[in-house]
């Protein structure tokens, strides 16, 4: 059962099903990873249905070239990043292209078997880090991504601090960008609330020291850094 099902002690020569067996498998296991994906990520339309024919095309390039694991790498790995040259990837998206590659390959091989058991374990391990929110953010998580607008010459160094005690359970000053000419800066704060539903409140309070000037608060987007 675990053996490549493209070996065949009579002829070299690529089987009818065998083709099928090794274009169909990949298929429904992408359309698996791609659903998985779908629960911890907000992929485009684009890139879903691409993570879903990704593995059934690398299965066969595999196939193609004869079983060459060097040659089959080296064409499906040039083909699989051609997006990034145009659009950089985060750390999510290229881990789940890899991953597809990893089932393609397995399949292409001639072990559709590895391939599920392989699709299993590393969904599995993709939705427990979501539910235990080991490697994203959960999606009751309280961090926020903080942008306040202050005049130029306004001394913000500590003037926010006791409204970030009061709020927030932590509070960084991240980034200070100077916008409008140089007349004003923007201060990014990555933050995490203390509660929820606090986020009026934490903003009105926010401007009345900063002179009711631009203030934006946004999901964290330290999840979706790129690599």
């Amino acid at each position: 059962m675990l053996n490549s099902i493209l070996t065949s002690e009579s002829t070299g020569s690529l089987s009818v099903i065998g083709f099928l067996i090794c274009i169909l498998s990949p298929l429904v296991l992408g359309f698996v990873l791609t659903m998985v994906y779908r629960t911890y990520a907000r992929p485009t339309k684009s890139f879903a249905v691409t993570l879903s024919t990704l593995p059934a095309i690398v299965s066969v390039i595999i196939m193609m070239v004869s079983g060459s694991l060097g040659a089959g790498v080296a064409v499906a790995g040039t083909f699989s990043l051609v997006r990034f040259r145009s659009a950089a990837g985060t750390a999510r998206e290229i881990g789940a292209i890899f991953t597809a590659m990893a089932i393609g390959l397995a399949c292409g091989m001639g072990y559709p078997v590895f391939a599920l058991m392989f699709t299993a374990v590393l969904c599995g391990a993709y939705l427990l880090y979501d539910r235990i929110g080991f490697i994203w953010e959960s999606k009751g998580s309280l961090r926020r991504t903080l942008c306040v607008t202050v005049p130029e010459d306004l001394e913000y160094g500590g003037m926010f601090d006791e409204i970030m005690q009061q709020y927030t359970s932590s509070a960084a000053l991240t980034r200070i960008k100077t916008t409008n000419l140089g007349s004003l800066n923007r201060l990014t704060y990555d933050i995490t609330l203390k509660e929820p539903g606090t986020e009026k409140a934490l903003i009105d309070a926010l401007r009345c020291r900063n002179g009711n000037l631009e203030i934006s608060m946004s999901l964290s987007d330290a999840d979706a850094s790129e690599l």
